[in-house]
C-alpha cells in the first residue's frame, strides 16, 4: 500500500510540473493575443523607403481546386500597399484542367498592370518533355507545383502564400519590415531568417438558415478543404444532426485554430525555444535557402540530405515542407540573423465552407502524421496540452501531492479529483472563449473596399457571431475528439491523404507516394537526377519560360 501511495505521489508531482508548464505557456500566448490583436498595427516602413531601397518581393501562390473565397484570397496580393513595381506575383497550378486555373486567368486579366503570371506544373520542362524527368523532384505535390516559380523568382525575398488565405493590405510591408529589420524610428533591428503570420480559420457556412446565401462559397471536388460540387451552393440542412455532421468540421477547425493552436503558436514564437510555423504565409530569402541546402556551404547536411537538390526543390521529399524549411533555416548558421519572427497583429485568414466532421478528422490526422517524425517529442506529448487531459493531470496532482491536502485541505479522493477536473475544464473553456472572441472580432484588421466579409471580423460587420450555446458545442466537440485523433494519428498508421494522393511518412521524415515505384528506387532516382541537374535550384538544361 505504501508503494502505491509513493507511486501516486511521484505521478502527482510529474503532473503538477507538466500542468504548470502548460498553464504558463497558455498564459503567455493569451497575453500576446490580447496585446497585439486588439488594434490595427502601425503602418509599415519598407513601402515608403526611397525607391532604390525597397526590397523586391516575389509572391508565390500554389492553387488547387476552387477553395472557399478563392478569387478574394488570391486577389488580396494585388491590393497590397507595397509598391507594385517591387512585387512579382506567380500563381502555380498542376495543370490547366485544375478548377482554379480559370480563376487565376481572370485575376490576371483584372490586374494587367502587375508583374504577374501563372506557371503550369504539367508544362514545366524540368519535370516533363525530352529534357526533363518526373523524378527530378520528390513526391511532395506542393513543392512540385512551386518549383518553377521559385527557380524564376525575381529578387531575393520569397513570399510563399497558400491560395486559401487572405491577407490585409499592409501585410507585405510589415513582413518585409520584420524580415529586414526596418523600424519606424529609422533605426535597424536585427533581421530575421524567416517570418510568418498567425493563421485563423473562419467558417463561412451560416448556421442561421437552411441555405447559406451570404458569402456563399463554391467548391469543387478537388478542393483540399472539403466541399460540394462546384456548380451548386453549400446546402445547410435544417436537421441539427445532419448540419453538424456535414458542416461541423469547419466549426471544429475554426475552434482549434482560434484557441489551442493560437495560444501555443503565440507562446512558442514568443519564447523562441524551437521553430513553430504553419505554411500559410511565410517569407524568407532565396539566397539563404540556396545556401542552407548546399552541402558545400552548410556542414549540417549529411547522408541523404547532402545528396538532395538545392533550393526549394530540396524539400520535395518531405511532407511537412513548411516546418522542414523553417527548421533547416533555424538550425543553419547565418551570422547576423535571428531565427524566426512572428508578425504580430496580422492574420492569415482562411475562409472555410462545407467541411464535414470526417474531413476535419482526416485533416488533423494528416497534420499529426506529417509532423510525427519531424518533431517527434512534441507530437508525443501533444495530447497532454489539451484541456481534458491536462486538467486531469493537474487534478490528479492536487489530490495526490500531500502538500495540497495538508495545507489547503484538498481531500485525496476520486470525488475531489473529478470536482477539480470539472472546475479546471470550465476555467479553461472561459479563457478559450475570450481568446476566440478576441481573434474573431477583427480588431487588428485594416478594413477597406477590398476586405471581404469573412475577413472583417464578427464585431465589424463580417462573419456571424457565435452564440455561446453554439460555440460551446463546437468547443466540446473539438476537445472530446482531440485525444482519439491524436491516438489514431500517432500510433495507428503512417499514411496520409493529401491533395488527392496517398503518401507514407517515413521515420527519416521523407515521404513515399503510395503505389509509386518502390521507395528505394524512387528515392535513388531523385538523388541521381536531382544532383548534377540543378544549380542553386535552377535547371542547367532548361531555362525557358512557359506562361
Amino acid at each position: 500500500m505504501a508503494m502505491v501511495s509513493t507511486i501516486f505521489e511521484v505521478l502527482g508531482y510529474v503532473g503538477l510540473v507538466w500542468g504548470a508548464v502548460v498553464l504558463v505557456v497558455q498564459g503567455i500566448g493569451s497575453y500576446k493575443i490580447f496585446r497585439y490583436y486588439s488594434s490595427v498595427p502601425a503602418q509599415p516602413v519598407s513601402p515608403s523607403l526611397p525607391k532604390d531601397e525597397v526590397p523586391h518581393v516575389t509572391i508565390i501562390r500554389p492553387a488547387k481546386g476552387l477553395e472557399p473565397g478563392l478569387y478574394e484570397c488570391l486577389a488580396s496580393v494585388f491590393h497590397q500597399s507595397y509598391p507594385k513595381d517591387k512585387l512579382t506575383i506567380y500563381f502555380c497550378v498542376s495543370s490547366k484542367e485544375d478548377a482554379a486555373y480559370p480563376v487565376i486567368l481572370k485575376l490576371l486579366d483584372d490586374h494587367t498592370d502587375f508583374d504577374a503570371k501563372v506557371f503550369v506544373e504539367a508544362e514545366d520542362p524540368y519535370l516533363h518533355g525530352d529534357s526533363g524527368h518526373a523524378d527530378n523532384l520528390g513526391p511532395n505535390p506542393k513543392i512540385r507545383n512551386l518549383s518553377r516559380a521559385y527557380r524564376e523568382a525575381k529578387g531575393d525575398i520569397i513570399w510563399p502564400l497558400d491560395c486559401n488565405v487572405w491577407v490585409a493590405r499592409d501585410v507585405a510591408g510589415r513582413m518585409v519590415d520584420k524580415l529586414c529589420g526596418y523600424r519606424p524610428d529609422g533605426q535597424r533591428a536585427k533581421p530575421f531568417k524567416f517570418v510568418h503570420q498567425l493563421p485563423l480559420v473562419v467558417d463561412t457556412v451560416s448556421s442561421m438558415s437552411s441555405l447559406n446565401s451570404e458569402g456563399q462559397t463554391l467548391l469543387s471536388g478537388s478542393s483540399i478543404t472539403g466541399g460540394s460540387d462546384a456548380e451548386s451552393n453549400v446546402y445547410v440542412s435544417s436537421s441539427l444532426h445532419s448540419r453538424s455532421w456535414a458542416h461541423g468540421g469547419g466549426r471544429l477547425e475554426e475552434m482549434f485554430m482560434a484557441t489551442t493552436h493560437a495560444k501555443f503558436y503565440g507562446a512558442i514564437n514568443t519564447v523562441g525555444i524551437a521553430p513553430c510555423i504553419v505554411g500559410k504565409s511565410n517569407m524568407f530569402r532565396k539566397s539563404h535557402l540556396d545556401q542552407v541546402t548546399d552541402p558545400a556551404r552548410n556542414p549540417i547536411l549529411t547522408g541523404k540530405a547532402a545528396a538532395l537538390p538545392k533550393g526549394l526543390d530540396y524539400f520535395s521529399m518531405f511532407m511537412c515542407e513548411d516546418h522542414v524549411i523553417g527548421d533547416l533555416l533555424w538550425r543553419s548558421d547565418l551570422p547576423g540573423y535571428a531565427n524566426h519572427g512572428l508578425v504580430w497583429g496580422d492574420l492569415a485568414i482562411q475562409p472555410m465552407a462545407g467541411m464535414s466532421i470526417p474531413a476535419y478528422v482526416s485533416r488533423r490526422v494528416r497534420w499529426l502524421r506529417a509532423r510525427k517524425w519531424t518533431v517527434l517529442s512534441a507530437t508525443l506529448v501533444e495530447h497532454g496540452v489539451e484541456s481534458l487531459v491536462c486538467c486531469f493531470y493537474l487534478s490528479f496532482s492536487l489530490t495526490s501531492v500531500p502538500w495540497f491536502h495538508e495545507t489547503l485541505g484538498i481531500p485525496q479522493t476520486w470525488r475531489a479529483l473529478w470536482f477539480c477536473w470539472v472546475t479546471g475544464v470550465v476555467l479553461w473553456m472561459l479563457v478559450d472563449r475570450a481568446v476566440f472572441k478576441k481573434l474573431h472580432a477583427g480588431q487588428s484588421m485594416y478594413l477597406d473596399e477590398h476586405t471581404p466579409s469573412f475577413a472583417r471580423g464578427a464585431g465589424r460587420g463580417g462573419a456571424e457571431k457565435r452564440p455561446f450555446g453554439e460555440w460551446i458545442l463546437a468547443w466540446l466537440g473539438r476537445e472530446v475528439l482531440a485525444l482519439p485523433i491524436w491516438t489514431w494519428a500517432v500510433f495507428l498508421g503512417t499514411s496520409v491523404n493529401w491533395r488527392g494522393k496517398r503518401f507514407r511518412v517515413r521515420s527519416d521524415m521523407m515521404v513515399v507516394a503510395v503505389d509509386d515505384p518502390p521507395e528505394d528506387e524512387s528515392t535513388e532516382a531523385l538523388l541521381q537526377n536531382g544532383r548534377g541537374s540543378i544549380d542553386n535550384g535552377v535547371s542547367t538544361t532548361t531555362r525557358g519560360k512557359v506562361d
